[in-house]
Parts: structure tokens; sequence; C-alpha cells
């Protein structure tokens, strides 16, 4: 095998993966419609990046929580994305998603109290955060 078909399986392997990484994102959007639409989200993008970078810098929440949060805002500040941004709709959806699973893990870890102490948006936002996330928000 010569250096040319190690560099076509390579390329191949990359495509293949990528393409099943977009038809789970659509199947993941599909069997949940309920989720946040892009226009919400991307509303959302100021508060929430000061929502992470508070949090994460909450010395009382545990070391494991502050790290999935530095890597998503390692992620986000990243160029590489799973899908790339350029692609109308689905290539914020990526972002949204995995936004989504990290904020659903830390408040199933730490609870909604961190999130709501930390919000600096409006109640509403926080509620479509916690909606975006899949959580439910505290009784007051």
């Amino acid at each position: 095998m010569n250096w040319w078909d190690a560099g076509i399986a390579i390329i191949g392997g990359i495509v293949l993966i990528y393409a099943l990484l977009l038809v789970l994102l659509a199947l993941y959007a599909r069997k949940h419609p309920e989720t946040v639409g892009m226009k919400e989200a991307l509303r959302l993008l100021p508060d929430l990046l000061t929502l992470l970078r508070r949090l994460t810098a909450d010395r009382s929440l545990p070391r494991g929580i502050r790290v999935r949060l530095i890597l998503l805002l390692v992620y986000l500040a990243s160029p590489i994305d799973l899908v790339p941004d350029f692609l109308p709709v689905i290539g914020y959806a990526d972002d949204v998603i995995i936004v989504a699973l990290v904020l659903r893990s830390v408040i199933r870890k730490a609870g909604n109290r961190p999130l709501e102490r930390h919000w600096p948006g409006t109640p509403t936002g926080l509620a479509l955060l916690q909606r975006l996330a899949g959580t439910a928000a505290t009784p007051s």
C-alpha cells in the first residue's frame, strides 16, 4: 500500500464519520422537536457565554464540572466544528446540541441553583435555557 492509498483511505474514513455525525444530528433534531429553535438559541449567545464564564470561575462547583465547561468553551472558540458553521441552519446546530448536552450534564450534577445564581439575562431567557438543556426549573 503506497501513501496515496493510505491518504485516500484516511480521507474516506473522515468523510464517512462526518456523514454519520450529520445523520445522527438530523435524527436527534427529529427525535426532539421540543428543543429550542435556532433563532431562539442564537439570541441566548451573549448571556450564555457570560454564564459559562461565571460557572467556570465558580470555585464552589466541583472540578469535573468546571473542566467540562472549559472544554465546552474551547470547543466553541475552536474554528474546527463537527459541522462547518457556513452551512445554513445545520452549521450551528452542532454547537447548540453540544451546549445543551454539556449544560444538561452540569445541571444534573450541580443542580439548577448555580445556573439561576449566575444567569445574567432575563427570567424568560433562563427558562428557555433550561428548556434547551432539558431540565425543569426548581420551584421558587
